[in-house]
């Protein structure tokens, strides 16, 4: 059987013989990103913007915004995001985490593996691009690829992140519908500090989603 497959399978076994509450309520000492603007700030914002269509995906690539930069000594950005995210996390001399946990706030999953978990961009880096970030430097893309400051990096379960890709908020939202309202704020907050552009749809769902919060 596949890996992918087996490990899943694992996990509604698991499901199965625990109580339900012990996948969807996160750890009382969960570590989390930068808290984001509040539902109130979003809302202004969002009431002070115009919706462009999205640009074009001509040009884009990964590669135009350098990921994971190094943070202090031998940990990067994708082991910082780890280690701040997780509870209980050890790491090897080479920053890499070998043992912890970590709660994806997306589904509602616990993780003791690194390997199980995506760093996820809310605002995708391709989503970026076609909102604004195409007329970037490289030296700027880096710096959003590489946001520690503001809510744009959050460890999630893999699968999940590679289901929601560069969807916006109009064609994605997290399953683990009590997250919602966080998620909204998060994108808006990003979105925001950027100056990034927002197209009709996209606008319209974060304004019922923050409506209900």
């Amino acid at each position: 059987m596949p890996k992918f497959y087996a490990r899943r399978l694992g996990v509604l076994a698991s499901v199965a013989g625990l109580a339900v509450t012990a996948l969807i309520t996160a750890p009382a000492a969960q570590a989390a990103p930068p808290a984001p603007m509040s539902a109130a700030a979003a809302r202004a914002y969002l009431a002070t913007v115009t919706p462009r269509a999205e640009g074009s995906s001509s040009g884009y690539s990964r590669d135009l915004f350098p990921h994971w930069s190094t943070v202090s000594g031998s940990c990067n950005t994708r082991e910082t995001v780890l280690k701040r995210d997780g509870v209980n996390v050890v790491t090897d001399s080479s920053c890499a985490a070998v043992s912890g946990s970590w709660f994806s706030e997306y589904d509602g999953a616990t993780w003791t593996a690194a390997s199980d978990l995506d760093i996820d961009h809310v605002v995708a880096l391709s989503e970026a691009w076609r909102s604004g970030a195409s007329s970037w430097t490289t030296a700027k893309r880096q710096q959003f690829a590489n946001d520690l400051t503001r809510p744009q990096l959050i460890a999630v379960t893999d699968n999940v992140n590679q289901a929601k890709g560069d969807l916006d908020p109009a064609n994605w939202m997290p399953s683990r519908t009590s997250y919602r309202c966080t998620y909204a704020r998060m994108w808006v907050n990003v979105k925001q500090y950027w100056g990034l552009s927002m197209d009709s749809a996209e606008k319209n769902a974060l304004v019922n989603t923050l409506n209900g919060c």
